[in-house]
C-alpha cells in the first residue's frame, strides 16, 4: 500500500508502542499534523504553550515511565526550542524521539524562512540524528531512531524530515521480521544499519570483581540514575544488604535506593550528607554502580576516596576513567552484570564500619532553622505523609530541589523527576505535565522555586486546557536562592541581580488559567491548603512564603574535598 511520508511517520509510531506526542504545530510539519487529526484515535497529541515545555513533558513523560518519549516540531524556531529539552534529556540519558520537519529538500542551505540546520545544532547534544532526504527511507530511519534511543546507554534522538518528503508518497511495508531491542520493547526492521552491541564481561572478569567486593572490609556504594534505568534497584537492594554495605545515592539516583532504609546514607556531594562524604573517603572500596562521578559529586578529583578502590559497573565504556580514575570495572547492562554477581558475593555480618557509618548519620544534612515558620523540610515530609510512596515528585533546579533530594522519603524508582546533569531551569513543569498524563492514576507534586517556575509558567495552560491535576508547591523565597547562597558565602552578600521582589503574584496567576491558587506562610496554612488540593483531585498551586536568607546544607565549597563540608553558617 502506498501511503505519504506524513502518515509513515504515523503508522512507524503506532509500530513502536507510542500512545501519546507532545508537540507545537507549523507550517513545515502540517502534513504530520493533518495525519495526527486523522488518526487521533491512535495516537493523543497534546499541545503545550511552547516547544521546550513540549520537550520536557516527553521526558517527563519517559522517566516516569521507562518507555520513548516523543516530541513534534516545525522548522526554525519550533525545532530550536526543542534544544534546551533536548540537551537536558542527553545529560541525563533519557529516551527521547524528537521529530521536526524541515522546509522543502530544493530550499535546504539556502536561508529559507524559518529553516534551520537542527541536525548540526542538535549534534553535541543526541545521541544519534538524522535527516531524511528520500521518502524510501522514512519507515526505517523511524523505527532506527526508536532503537538507538533506548539501546545500550539510552538518549535522546533527532529526525528532521523536509516538507517534501511527509508529502511524498512510496509504498508502506509494515515490519516482515519483528526484531527486539534490548528491553524487549521496540519493534524494529531487520534492515536497520546500526545497533548499539552493550558489552558483556566472561565469567572469569565477574568472578574476579565478586572476589575483590567480597575481600573489602569497608566497602561503600555510590549510585547513580543508571540503575533506575535499568530497572535493577531490587538487584542493588539485595547486594546492599548481603554484604551490609552502606548505600550513597547521586542526584539522579535518588530513586534507586529506598530513603529510610538503615543502609541509605543519603545524597553524596556538594550538597551531601556528613555520612555519605565521610563515608565515600573513609571506605576501602568505593563500588560506583550507574553513576559517572560528576564533578558535582567528587568535586576535587586528586582528593575524592583518596584511600579507597574504586570498581565501576556502568554501561557506557566512555565513562570509566573519564572523570576519575578506576582500580575494577564491568562494562555492561546494570541489571544483567548484578544478577551474574550475586550468586558470587558472600554474606557479610555488620562490623563497626557500619557503626562508624551510623555516627556520621546522626548529623542530619540540615536542621530546621529559626528564618521562616514554614520550613521545606517540613512541607515536603507532609506531602510523603499524605500522599504516600507512589507519588511522583518533579522539581525544577536550584534550592527547593536540593531540599526535596535531602528532605523527601523516597522509596521507589522513577519517583524522582529532575534534571541533574544539565541543571534545566524551568524543566520541572513541563516534566510534571508528561509524567501526570502518563500515570492519570497517580498523584504528580511539582516543587517550583519562584525563580525556575518563572521560566515556564506558561504551561499553566497546558495544564488548566487537559485538566491535568498536578499540584505545584511553590518554594518562593523571593530570590534566585541558590545563587544568592553563593553571593552570601563567598561574594561578601553582593546580591546583584537575584532579588526577585516583583511580580507575578503566582495566586493570581493561577487563578487567571482558572486553576486554583492558595498561600501558605506557616505549617498549618500549608497543611490546610495542600489537603484541599489533594482533596479537590485537580490543579493547584501552593504559594509558600520561605525565608530569603534559608541556605542548603551542608555544602562543599567549590574545589574543596568533598569531606571537608561547610555544616552551618
Amino acid at each position: 500500500m502506498k501511503y505519504t511520508g506524513a502518515r509513515i511517520v504515523i503508522e512507524c509510531l503506532v509500530e513502536q508502542g507510542v500512545d501519546m506526542v507532545f508537540g507545537y504545530p507549523g507550517g513545515a510539519i502540517l502534513n504530520v499534523y493533518d495525519e495526527l487529526y486523522k488518526h487521533s484515535d491512535r495516537i493523543r497529541h497534546i499541545l503545550t504553550a511552547h516547544e521546550q515545555g513540549a520537550a520536557h513533558a516527553a521526558d517527563g513523560y519517559s522517566r516516569s515511565t521507562g518507555k520513548v518519549g516523543v516530541v513534534l516540531a516545525t522548522s526554525g524556531p519550533g525545532a530550536t526550542n526543542l534544544v534546551t529539552g533536548i540537551a537536558t534529556a542527553y545529560m541525563d540519558s533519557i529516551p527521547m524521539v524528537a521529530i521536526t520537519c524541515n522546509v522543502t529538500t530544493p530550499l535546504l542551505g539556502k536561508d529559507s524562512f524559518q529553516e534551520i540546520d537542527i541536525t548540526g545544532i542538535t549534534m553535541p547534544v543526541t545521541k544519534h540524528n538524522y535527516i531524511v532526504r528520500s521518502v524510501n527511507d522514512l519507515a526505517d530511519t523511524i523505527r532506527e531512531a526508536f532503537l538507538v534511543a533506548q539501546n545500550g546507554r539510552p538518549g535522546p534522538v533527532l529526525v528532521d524530515i523536509p516538507k517534501d518528503i511527509t508529502a511524498a508518497t512510496t509504498e508502506y511495508n509494515p515490519p516482515s521480521v519483528d526484531l527486539l531491542c534490548e528491553d524487549h520493547t521496540s519493534l524494529a526492521r531487520a534492515s536497520i544499519r546500526r545497533v548499539t552491541k552493550i558489552l558483556s564481561p566472561s565469567d572469569q572478569e565477574v568472578q574476579d570483581i565478586a572476589a575483590v567486593i567480597n575481600e573489602s572490609q569497608r566497602p561503600f556504594l555510590y549510585v547513580g540514575g543508571g540503575v533506575v534505568i535499568d530497572n535493577a534497584c531490587q538487584e542493588l537492594m539485595t547486594l546492599a544488604e548481603r554484604r551490609n554495605i552502606p548505600v550513597a545515592t547521586s542526584l539522579m539516583g535518588k530513586s534507586a535506593f529506598p530513603s529510610r532504609h538503615p543502609l541509605c546514607c543519603g545524597m553524596i556531594g556538594m550538597h551531601g550528607t556528613k555520612a555519605a562524604n565521610m563515608g565515600a573517603n573513609k571506605s576501602d572500596l568505593v563500588i560506583a554502580i550507574g553513576a559517572r562521578f560528576s564533578d558535582r559529586v567528587i568535586s576535587d578529583s586528586t582528593k575524592f576516596a583518596r584511600n579507597s578502590k574504586i570498581l565501576h559497573i556502568d554501561i557506557d565504556p566512555a565513562e570509566i576513567n573519564k572523570n576519575i580514575a578506576t582500580h575494577y570495572s564491568l562494562v555492561g547492562s546494570i541489571k544483567e552484570l548484578l544478577n551474574r554477581l550475586l550468586p558470587l558475593i558472600e554474606e557479610r555480618a555488620e562490623s563497626g564500619w557500619n557503626q562508624e557509618i551510623a555516627q556520621w548519620k546522626q548529623h542530619l544534612p540540615a536542621m530546621y532553622s529559626k528564618k521562616t515558620s514554614l520550613h521545606p523540610k517540613f512541607a515536603f515530609e507532609y506531602i510523603h505523609e499524605k500522599l504516600g510512596e507512589d507519588t511522583i515528585i518533579t522539581t525544577e533546579v536550584g534550592q527547593h530541589q536540593m531540599w526535596a533530594a535531602q528532605f523527601y522519603p523516597f522509596s521507589k524508582p522513577r519517583t524522582f523527576l529532575t534534571s541533574g546533569g544539565l541543571g534545566t531551569m524551568g524543566y520541572g513543569t513541563g516534566a510534571a505535565i508528561g509524567a501526570q498524563l502518563a500515570n492519570p492514576h497517580r498523584r504528580v507534586v511539582h516543587i517550583a522555586g519562584d525563580g525556575s517556575f518563572r521560566m515556564n509558567c506558561n504551561e499553566l495552560a497546558t495544564i488548566s486546557h487537559y485538566q491535568v491535576p498536578v499540584i505545584i508547591v511553590l518554594v518562593n523565597n523571593g530570590t534566585l536562592g541558590m545563587v544568592r547562597q553563593w553571593q552570601n558565602l563567598f561574594y561578601d552578600k553582593r546580591y546583584s541581580e537575584t532579588t526577585l521582589n516583583f511580580g507575578p503574584d503566582f495566586v493570581l496567576l493561577a487563578q487567571a488559567y482558572g486553576i486554583t491558587g492558595e498561600r501558605a506562610t506557616n505549617e498549618e496554612e500549608f497543611k490546610a491548603a495542600f489537603d484541599r488540593a489533594v482533596e479537590s483531585g485537580k490543579a493547584a498551586i501552593i504559594d509558600c512564603s520561605m525565608s530569603i536568607d534559608e541556605m542548603v546544607l551542608p555544602m562543599v565549597p567549590a574545589g574543596k574535598p568533598i569531606d571537608e563540608l561547610l555544616l552551618d553558617v
